[in-house]
């Protein structure tokens, strides 16, 4: 197997997260990072509000993202879809065979693509998620290779409403400039990576509780057996806190300081000495009840019975960190209550740091990605090519001009006539200036009068 880079993005009511892992050849999935950052007021209804912020907040994760793997790029994600826009239907598609024939992968693929057919209105198609088959109405955990004239198949068709994904092909493709390379039904996704074979074989239930929803799965004879998202979550109870004149996050700090499940005066506050515990708890208690007893109305609605779910309940999700939140819903449903945890084996988180317990919406939908053998979502960028600059062009400096010889006087030419013989008088002059020179020399000596 070919080593891939895979980014998930998980748009959450109250929270943006982003995953990065790398599937190795082995196919192990290897999670390098996770990111995250806090919204307010920007998902409501399970539907984005505000496209430009939310897509502001999802550059920063992945910007993140990107520097914890550098110099790779990131080019595309794999979203995940999940929350309030979440719906099931259920669908169901026979086929009677001209005679007793092989069930084969074609047949079972052929009943998928008609049941996606089903026209929902205002819905959108997410999966098709077979729930049972029958083989001359006889249920078949694996159908593939019976033999039978008729064979029936019962599913859930997964939808959403259309506006969230537009909305987040918005965000994603206008907003980012990314590929969307798929969505990934997180509720699904989940299951698949907390629950394990024998609990999905067994029945068991997968409740995932968030801000705005909880989520809850039902899994019997190895598969999906029921899905619904009931429109109460942790944003509730700390909302109801705010009656108590409390700012909303002042609401949020007591509900995870001294708030219990199971009300009562509870833990003392340390935010102040004026904190009415034992009223903020009423608040807590009477919500929290409202949401485990529509929890445990889902059995009946899938058609069961909790005798039907031995392997009991497992929770997700912060909201069900809560305080007396697991012993309540266990009280209530008579079954038994444990986190989950990731239990497949082909998945190594790198970095100490992620802690798995409050990452798990993400992290399933790299899971997700790596089972269904996803695209690459990274590049190494080509070095910009850059050509190599020409020296400069400096002129050979021009050589100093050579000094020019000083001219050289030539000698006055002679005056005309001047080879002439000097006359007898001119003659007679010089020699009486040279006399009168030769004199000039004794100036001092006297000549004495002889007379």
């Amino acid at each position: 197997m070919e080593e891939k880079n895979i980014v998930a993005l998980e748009i959450g009511s109250s929270k943006i997260k982003g995953a990065v892992g790398r599937i190795d050849d082995l196919g192990v999935l290897n999670v390098h990072a996770v990111e995250e950052e806090p919204i307010y007021d920007l998902v409501r209804n399970g539907v984005v509000s505000n496209v430009e912020e939310v897509a502001n907040v999802a550059a920063r994760i992945l910007g993140r993202l990107e520097a914890r793997m550098a110099p790779r790029k990131i080019v595309s994600v794999y979203l995940s879809i999940g929350g309030r826009s979440l719906g099931s239907v259920r669908c169901d598609v026979e086929r009677q065979l001209p005679d007793e024939m092989e069930v084969t992968e074609l047949l079972l693929r052929q009943l998928k693509n008609e049941a996606a057919q089903t026209d929902i209105a205002d819905r959108e198609l997410l999966e098709v998620l077979p729930r049972e088959y029958l083989v001359d109405k006889v249920v078949a955990p694996r159908p593939r290779g019976t033999w039978g004239r008729n064979v029936r198949m019962n599913a859930n068709l997964l939808t959403c409403r259309p506006q969230l994904k537009r909305n987040l092909d918005r965000i994603v493709t206008e907003k980012l400039q990314l590929k969307v390379n798929g969505y990934i039904v997180r509720q699904r996704a989940e299951g698949d990576l907390v629950l394990t074979d024998e609990e999905k074989r067994l029945g068991c239930m997968l409740v995932d509780c968030g801000a705005e929803t909880t989520t809850v799965s039902i899994y019997k004879n190895g598969r999906m057996q029921y899905l619904a998202t009931l429109p109460l979550g942790s944003r509730n109870i700390t909302r109801d806190i705010t009656k108590l004149n409390y700012l909303e996050e002042q609401a949020e700090e007591l509900k995870r300081e001294v708030g219990n499940a199971q009300g009562g005066a509870g833990m003392p506050s340390s935010m102040n000495s004026g904190v009415d515990v034992t009223a903020v708890n009423n608040y807590v208690s009477h919500r929290v009840g409202e949401i485990i007893a529509n929890i445990n109305a889902q059995i009946g609605y899938a058609g069961l019975k909790s005798a039907d779910l031995p392997a009991g309940i497992i929770l997700v999700g912060r909201g069900a960190r809560l305080r007396g939140f697991s012993e309540r819903l266990a009280s209530v449903t008579g079954l038994k209550v444990h986190g989950g945890n990731i239990v497949v084996p082909q998945f190594v988180i790198a970095d100490t740091r992620i802690s798995p317990s409050d990452s798990v919406d993400v992290l399933s939908v790299l899971y997700a990605v790596a089972l269904a053998d996803g695209a690459e979502c990274t590049v190494v960028p080509e070095p910009e090519y850059k050509p190599e600059e020409e020296p400069e062009y400096q002129p050979e400096p021009e050589p100093e001009p050579e000094p020019e010889p000083e001219p050289v006087s030539e000698p006055e030419p002679k005056k005309k006539g001047s080879s002439k013989k000097p006359s007898f008088f001119g003659g007679l002059g010089e020699r009486i200036v040279k006399l009168l020179g030769e004199n000039d020399e004794d100036d001092d000596v006297l000549i004495e009068d002889k007379d």
